[in-house]
């Protein structure tokens, strides 16, 4: 069947349509890659060009690759191998083992944990869960650049790169892990491994090579600027002296450095094949040209060599809402405010699974997986588990029950908690291993939540406090299709939503401290990732962050350096009290200062402007509806939501409605009994 092409626009055309050779793709977020590539490889072979069964098409993921080949099926096109490298390397060694390494046998090594720890172990380097996921994730950046144990330290020592310990010791490390992996039963080959053999094959064996390149004669790389040294060497080794090559990348887009990724032979493409065709993908179709506008922003404050090549992104879809960007005190007022917008959208008929919540770390999730169950809106975390499934938050709690059982500890959670999670590691300050940071993260997050239950007195008393966390960990709605998404920027690479929240957008955030500390190369990473935020948006694209960590807290934060020039101060960042905030009275909104006072919301001697024995009538009637439903509190109304309908006395179900944090299903749960309690006051 003839491939239609006139469903491509101009430049998707050229690219399409381009004779075999080298063909270099610079495609922005949203212009249609998949698209174009897909129908490159029906146009070269519906022209008689190549064999579909000739073409190798490479994605960054299984997903990906599944996308392109129900592609090409619905353009009637079947046979082509779409695979990502370690997928296509590990039937490619399966195929020519006999032939590299005759009867002797192997298996794929799928967790290498256990052996990273025994290495560890036996080299005298600390063989704790974070310092081995370090080590683990060192020796894969170390192979990724094809850097083995003999050269490692020395390689190290020229490009600044900071190791999880000593170089030396990493280097005796991941040479007994090498060793560990050989043993006169076979061989053990993890994912990196497949790559290496298939380069030294194609490399020192010439029949290999030659039936492979037999099979295999027209390539197409997706996500080129995330491509390692080690995929590149393999990428050569199929490509032999030959140049059918389709790459497909976007400078902009590169956000996997720390795994030994770069844009170099994406940059350098023109240079190795001068003849190389070259077409840039700009009119964007997946955003509104607000959203597209501040994307060209961001990234054109870009500097290094990347800079160079960037792509000025089109909006070509029909102007949308601006972005909107947002200040708040603490953390859980911009969560909240966040739920409170997503419902706002929920009512409008955005879908559920059309939204997403997007942060730099996974220990964000926390305060917005809260607010979320507070306003009743199902949610699934993407890329990562949620808070209380977390292994080092597991474990934490552990901690806290244990001390529980106790008698010669401090009558405060809060002192309790912090020395509980300290021998897990919970630090004064944020440590220097990624997954050291990460598990610091997490928790001083449950810190914070712990600090929260007993502020608000939801808790007075350690086994309380357990009771309360045990219930917020039961009541989270499971993974469900159709909710909200949360996700980390790096998992939400590829995806898009109609509306997409970026939150938590801090110094220290992002850019991250890490990145801070080791340069401009790692912060223009961190652009670059914020930049792939701003791209998941179709037509809503909200911007936030907060002041404090805590409500309460002192407002020392300051927003992140990526929002320089694209907004003026808000108000709330003006406030006098922006370094030292105290909790305020309801009724004249000074400073409280005494425990009594903030326990009370007011002070002593100011007349509330609300019914407070409707307030409390309220709260017991929540308190006695989430006992019977064996769930926390928090999920029946918030506070805030309680003091809300107190100062609004609504008589009937509309005037309810129209409170914020109540929505339709509140409403019909709670809306009757809500009601009744009101009535009694009147």
């Amino acid at each position: 069947m003839a491939i239609d092409l006139s469903l491509l626009d101009a430049d998707q055309l050229v690219a399409a349509t381009a004779p075999r050779g080298p063909v270099c793709i610079l495609a922005g977020a949203g212009t249609g890659k998949t698209r174009t590539i897909t129908y490159r490889i029906a146009n070269l072979v519906d022209q008689g060009m190549v064999a579909p069964t000739k073409v190798l098409a490479v994605t960054f993921t299984q997903r990906a690759a599944g996308e392109m080949r129900d592609r090409l099926r619905l353009l009637g096109i079947g046979g082509v191998q779409a695979r990502t490298f370690h997928s296509a390397a590990l039937r490619q060694v399966r195929y020519f083992w006999p032939q590299i390494a005759g009867d002797l046998p192997w298996r794929l090594l799928d967790n290498k944990f256990p052996l990273v720890a025994r290495a560890a172990n036996a080299s005298g380097v600390d063989s704790g869960k974070d310092m081995v996921r370090d080590l683990l994730g060192e020796i894969e950046w170390a192979k990724s650049n094809v850097i083995g144990h003999a050269d490692y330290a020395q390689r190290i020592a020229g490009i600044g790169r900071t190791p999880p310990t000593d170089p030396a010791k990493v280097a005796q490390v991941y040479q007994r892990y090498e060793e560990l992996k050989t043993s006169p039963e076979g061989m053990l080959l993890d994912f990196d491994d497949l790559l290496l053999h298939v380069a030294a094959a194609l490399e020192n064996a010439p029949a290999v090579a030659e039936e492979f390149r037999e099979q295999y004669q027209s390539f197409v790389v997706d996500e080129y600027q995330d491509v390692t040294p080690l995929q590149q060497r393999v990428l050569e080794g199929w490509l032999g002296t030959r140049d059918d090559l389709t790459v497909v990348g976007d400078a902009n887009q590169t956000i996997y450095s720390f795994t030994g990724a770069t844009p170099d032979y994406l940059l350098n493409f023109s240079r190795t094949y001068e003849h190389a065709t070259v077409v840039k993908l700009q009119r964007d179709y997946r955003s509104t040209p607000e959203i597209t506008n501040l994307a060209n922003t961001v990234i054109s404050k870009a500097t290094g060599r990347a800079a160079g090549t960037r792509l000025q992104l089109e909006g070509m879809r029909d102007p949308g809402p601006e972005p909107t960007y947002n200040a708040y005190d603490d953390e859980p007022t911009e969560a909240r405010e966040v739920a409170a917008a997503i419902r706002r959208l929920l009512d409008s008929g955005v879908p559920a699974r059309e939204i997403a919540i997007l942060y730099r770390i996974n220990s964000q999730s926390a305060a917005f997986e809260a607010a979320l169950a507070d306003a009743g809106i199902l949610y699934q975390v993407r890329g990562g588990e949620g808070f209380f499934q977390r292994g080092e938050v597991r474990e934490a709690v552990l901690q806290l029950r244990r001390a529980a059982s106790r008698t010669d500890l401090p009558d405060d959670p809060v002192t309790v908690a912090r020395a509980a999670f300290a021998p897990l590691g919970l630090t004064p300050t944020e440590p220097e291993g990624a997954q050291a940071r990460e598990r610091w993260q997490s928790l001083n997050a449950l810190v914070d939540l712990v600090e929260e239950i007993v502020r608000t007195r939801e808790a007075s008393n350690l086994q309380e406090v357990l009771v309360s966390l045990n219930r917020r960990a039961e009541a989270k709605q499971p993974p469900a299709v159709d909710g909200v998404t949360l996700a980390s920027l790096h998992a939400a690479k590829g995806l898009e939503w109609d509306a997409v929240f970026l939150v938590g957008l801090v110094e220290n955030t992002l850019p991250i401290s890490h990145a801070i500390k080791a340069g401009d190369e790692e912060v223009e990473e961190e652009r670059r990732l914020f930049y792939v935020g701003i791209t998941r948006a179709r037509e809503h694209l909200k911007l936030s962050w907060s002041l404090a960590r805590q409500e309460g807290g002192n407002k020392n934060r300051s927003r992140s350096r990526f929002l320089d020039g694209l907004v003026p101060e808000l108000e709330v960042e003006k406030s006098p009290q922006r370094l030292k905030r105290s909790r305020t009275c309801r009724v004249c909104g000074n400073p409280l200062d005494t425990p009594a006072e903030k326990s009370l919301g007011r002070h002593t001697d100011c007349e509330p402007d609300y019914n407070e024995e409707l307030f409390a009538a309220l709260k017991r009637w929540r308190l006695d509806v989430s006992r019977a439903a064996g769930q926390p509190a928090y999920l029946v109304f918030s506070d805030a939501t309680l003091l809300a309908i107190t100062e609004a006395v609504p008589t009937d179900a509309p005037s309810l409605l129209a409170i914020p944090g109540v929505g339709p299903v509140k409403v019909e749960n709670y809306g009757e009994d809500v009601l009744a309690v009101v009535a009694d006051f009147l």
